[in-house]
């Protein structure tokens, strides 16, 4: 069976993300917050909101953890699609897969935004025999 969920920030953190898990530099925000662009979500929406990294972190990273995920298996693909924005030249967003024997976070896509300034949406397939994190 597929069972897919829907994850916006409308009332607080999306369910998939660890409860208050924001690093500081995560803000939550929408278009209308005149913290600069972008000035709306991905479907154009300016009072939709969405999480962006503040100005002041700038030179180093913040991270997003999600909730534990059970393990996948023939019928069971995990997928997440995701939309993002990258707006300054040296930032780099990175999608890391942690499985629970491993200390280690293996880096399974990134993106440096050769395409500044616009919204673009992503879609990424996890296979894990055990638990794992996002």
């Amino acid at each position: 069976g597929s069972s897919s969920e829907k994850c916006d920030f409308e009332t607080d953190l999306c369910k998939a993300l660890r409860e208050f898990n924001l690093q500081p530099g995560w803000i939550r925000r929408n278009g209308q917050s005149g913290v600069g662009p972008p000035y709306s979500d991905h479907s154009g929406n300016d009072s939709a909101y969405f999480l962006t990294l503040s100005s002041e972190i700038r030179s180093s990273s913040a991270t997003l953890r999600t909730n534990v995920f059970l393990p996948t298996d023939e019928e069971q693909v995990c997928q997440i699609t995701f939309h993002y924005w990258i707006s300054q030249m040296n930032g780099t967003l990175m999608v890391g897969l942690q499985k629970h024997s491993e200390d280690t976070i293996t880096n399974i896509w990134q993106d440096s935004g050769e395409q500044q300034n616009q919204w673009k949406a992503n879609t990424i397939t996890i296979n894990s025999t055990e638990k794992y994190e996002v």
